[in-house]
């Protein structure tokens, strides 16, 4: 009984089926992997694009296996008939899933007599492990992300204090949808694109991923968080800095200072084989014994209750996890180190950068400068 891969999305918003072609399109697509070959069956309108540009072994009509199907008695053929014209024509009974698969045709498979079972992430565990080529293009995507927050700090660098300590630029109040606006831009010109960009004031990034909005004000930590993706590439990068426009708080200094230094013990501890548990742990016993206690204050959770990074690539988020979970790092991987801590009497602080995991440690890919008061 043969044994196949199958995954029908649209590869603009599946990144397992971006990953396995290389061929970008916004309407779903069928795609089968057999005994190694890789095969995609698309529509009349995308199938001559697809053989030029995608990276598989064969491209096959839409429209020619719906006729064989036609041949076989099939009146009206669906996008499962012409799926199990392609499988039965490979010998295939057994199937292989993402575990995102829609439920209708796994169904629907299982109706016609396959087995099907969902593989769960990482469909391709090669992802995890990135090559020179897309540890590149990570990076190209990051020295935009870095261009973009160094003109958000130096909108902010420059903005005038006025009452109450409400920072103006150009004649108008600064706020965070026009220092986003002024971002997005920046990235956009270099075909990032970002969406959800995190500029969060004050208390509002005691909640980690509250966006942010309304005024910026003088003297209080700003959590810029940016995670675009290239538009060409589709790789994302991920990058957060914590500033301050004046004088920060004794508090908010020691938090910046304790974030750092929690970022120094990962890049202590980074290596091929590290599980990203004792990373994580380190950092927060190294909080605690600054004094920065995590738990529930005030009816919520305080101090440092997220994990330590995570890996990046043609998602924002991927396997593996430096956090509680005990997920093995390999060389080769690419995650965050972005340490936080967050108290309603302070604002938030979170420092973030990516590092590229190696043999004997790891490499940070990040340039941006760490300072907190500008």
């Amino acid at each position: 009984m043969g044994v196949g891969h199958l995954i029908i999305a649209d590869s603009e918003r599946n990144a397992n089926l971006y990953y396995a072609t290389r061929f970008l399109a916004p309407d779903p697509f069928i795609f089968a992997q057999v005994d190694g070959r890789r095969m995609l069956v698309m529509s009349d309108l995308e199938v001559d694009r697809a053989k030029a540009q995608a990276s598989v072994d064969e491209v096959l009509s839409y429209a020619k296996l719906s006729q064989e199907a036609k041949r076989r008695g099939v009146s009206a053929p669906t996008m499962m008939d012409v799926v199990e014209e392609l499988l039965k024509s490979r010998s295939v009974t057994e199937l292989e899933v993402p575990s995102d698969f829609s439920v209708t045709y796994a169904d629907a498979l299982r109706e016609r007599g396959y087995a099907v079972r969902p593989r769960p992430e990482p469909f391709y565990p090669e992802r995890m492990i990135k090559t020179e080529e897309e540890i590149a293009r990570i990076t190209e995507a990051l020295r935009t992300t870095e261009d973009a927050l160094a003109s958000a700090v130096e909108l902010i660098r420059t903005a005038e204090v006025r009452a109450e300590g409400a920072l103006w630029i150009g004649g108008k109040p600064l706020t965070v949808e026009l220092l986003r606006k002024a971002m997005h831009l920046i990235m956009m010109e270099r075909d990032c694109v970002a969406q959800h960009t995190i500029i969060a004031p004050g208390v509002q990034a005691v909640d980690p991923h509250n966006e942010g909005s309304g005024a910026l004000r003088a003297n209080e930590p700003i959590v810029i968080d940016v995670f675009p993706q290239h538009a060409r590439s589709r790789y994302f990068a991920d990058l957060t800095r914590t500033l301050v426009k004046g004088k920060a708080s004794p508090k908010v200094r020691r938090m910046f200072d304790a974030v750092k230094a929690g970022q120094e013990i990962a890049y202590r501890m980074i290596r091929d084989g590290v599980e990203g548990s004792t990373i994580h742990a380190a950092i927060l016993s190294s909080f605690e014994a600054l004094g920065f206690h995590t738990g529930e204050q005030d009816d919520r959770m305080q101090g440092f209750f997220h994990g330590t990074g995570h890996g990046v690539g043609l998602e924002i988020h991927e396997p593996p996890r430096i956090g509680p979970r005990a997920d093995t790092l390999r060389a080769g991987m690419v995650v965050t180190v972005e340490p936080g801590l967050y108290y309603r009497d302070a604002g938030g602080m979170r420092i973030e950068d990516m590092v590229v995991v190696t043999r004997e440690g790891c490499r940070v890919l990040t340039e941006a400068p760490k300072v907190l008061e500008v």
